[in-house]
């Protein structure tokens, strides 16, 4: 956020970051299983990921750009060859020393795999800064997502969101947040199936119409821990039968340093998801939505080489169970690989 009206001169920052690992994929075909059948996605990988940051800072306002580029090949499953670029960018200018305005956009291309897309948004947002401990923002703007395996689930909406955050002092912080949009689809609503004998339900009207709320709060502690938990509610309430989904989350994260100038990153997550209707989602994107799994776990130890090169190790895991018709996805990624920065 903006520290509104305290910069004096121009100031101009930036950062490059990039990193290589071989992997083993115990699941690249992506593929759900139920209990009488397992995966056989097992397979090898080399993954690359560059990133690039920048901030203009002037008397009055602030540029920031982020740009990432990540890549993966497969040995055998080819077809699960993913290209992904990332990109944001956010301009604000102060109004005095407490208040800013400003323009942010956002873009994500997925290609290659099964589960293609583009993401896109933009938003304006005006913020309030009063000092270094209290930072609230409200955002108004667009977004559009593009499904390029399946065009009915294609969605445009106008979307709102706020933003709180509060540092009792250098060590701990909190924050909420919240976001609300209105998902237009191009596809007519499904209709509710007949139940007993009766006449069938008069079919609904229209295209298919979903709100997409999302609340939660976090906490993060910086110190010889690092340490972070976050809780996240949603729910996409569909005039669509069968689209109706209501989720919670859990995900907590910590760091610590060991002997021989290790370090230790660990994020884990908790979900639980209900389809009052059922499910009628296509497990592919349940997977996008769910950003590979309701529940994971990962662990990753880095030892530094030099100043800017690192060495790390580096396992995951990812899996979600579909209520109902019992489906389940299972995932597990061991890593080893060089991150650089710059």
């Amino acid at each position: 956020m903006l520290a509104a009206g305290r910069v004096s001169a121009a100031e101009w920052e930036g950062s490059l970051k990039g990193s290589s690992r071989l992997l083993v994929d115990t699941n690249a075909s992506r593929d759900f299983s139920d209990d009488s059948t397992s995966s056989s996605g097992l397979d090898q990988a080399v993954s690359l990921l560059g990133s690039a940051e920048g901030r203009a800072t002037f008397e009055r306002s602030q540029l920031v750009g982020r740009y990432e580029l990540g890549a993966r090949k497969y040995l055998g499953f080819s077809e699960e060859d993913t290209l992904v670029q990332a990109g944001a960018l956010e301009g604000s200018l102060a109004l005095g020393s407490e208040w800013g305005l400003g323009l942010e956009g956002h873009a994500k291309d997925r290609r290659g795999g099964t589960r293609a897309y583009s993401d896109l948004g933009a938003s304006a947002f005006a913020e309030y800064a009063p000092d270094v401990r209290l930072a609230l923002r409200v955002r108004a703007g667009a977004r559009r997502f593009v499904y390029r395996p399946d065009a009915t689930a294609n969605f445009g909406a106008p979307e709102l969101g706020v933003l709180g955050r509060y540092r009792f002092d250098r060590r701990h912080s909190v924050s909420v947040f919240g976001d609300w949009g209105s998902r237009r689809y191009g596809t007519r609503p499904r209709s509710r199936p007949p139940v007993g004998p009766g006449p069938a339900p008069e079919p609904p009207q229209g295209r298919r119409e979903d709100g997409a709320l999302t609340a939660g709060a976090s906490y993060n502690y910086r110190g010889p821990l690092a340490l972070g938990l976050t809780y996240v509610y949603q729910e996409v309430s569909s005039n669509s039968f069968g689209e109706t989904v209501l989720r919670h989350r859990v995900t907590g994260n910590a760091g610590v340093r060991l002997p021989w100038r290790l370090t230790l990153l660990a994020q884990g997550s908790l979900g639980l998801s209900a389809y009052p209707d059922g499910i009628y989602l296509s497990p592919e994107i349940v997977l996008v939505e769910e950003d590979e799994g309701q529940n994971s776990l990962s662990l990753r130890l880095a030892r530094p080489v030099t100043a800017k090169l690192d060495v790390e190790l580096s396992w995951g895991l990812w899996s979600t169970r579909l209520p109902r018709n019992d489906l389940t996805y299972a995932r597990q990624v061991f890593g080893l690989g060089f991150t650089w920065r710059d």
